[in-house]
């Protein structure tokens, strides 16, 4: 039994140390910092979508789906955020957009 122990004992010995010699690893690549947030993000992260409660279903070519998705990715906004941002930004910078919408609502009959 004491050879048992024994050999045990010297198993042990051995995993602790290794007869191999040890490897010198490459150094790791240290992450690069990360650039400057963009103004642009920091607008879309603090956009307020909360209240909005309509629904809407938008179709994208492959190309600018996968773009959003990566954008996703990057950034951890919602792609919901940012079409909401977008359309906003589109209304506010062509207000002749909503004349048009507003002309047809009035001349629309019920």
């Amino acid at each position: 039994m004491n050879e048992i122990k024994t050999l045990a004992d010297q198993l042990r010995n051995r995993m602790a140390k290794p007869d191999t010699p040890q490897r010198t690893t490459a150094p790791k690549k240290k992450a690069a910092k990360p650039s400057e947030i963009p103004q642009i993000i920091e607008l879309l992260r603090g956009f307020d979508i909360n209240g909005n409660k309509s629904l809407v279903h938008a179709r994208f070519d492959r190309q600018t789906a996968q773009m959003l998705h990566h954008f996703k990715m990057a950034t951890g906004i919602e792609v919901t955020r940012l079409m909401c941002y977008a359309v906003k930004q589109l209304f506010d910078k062509h207000p002749e957009i909503k004349t048009i919408i507003k002309d047809h609502l009035e001349k629309l009959e019920l």
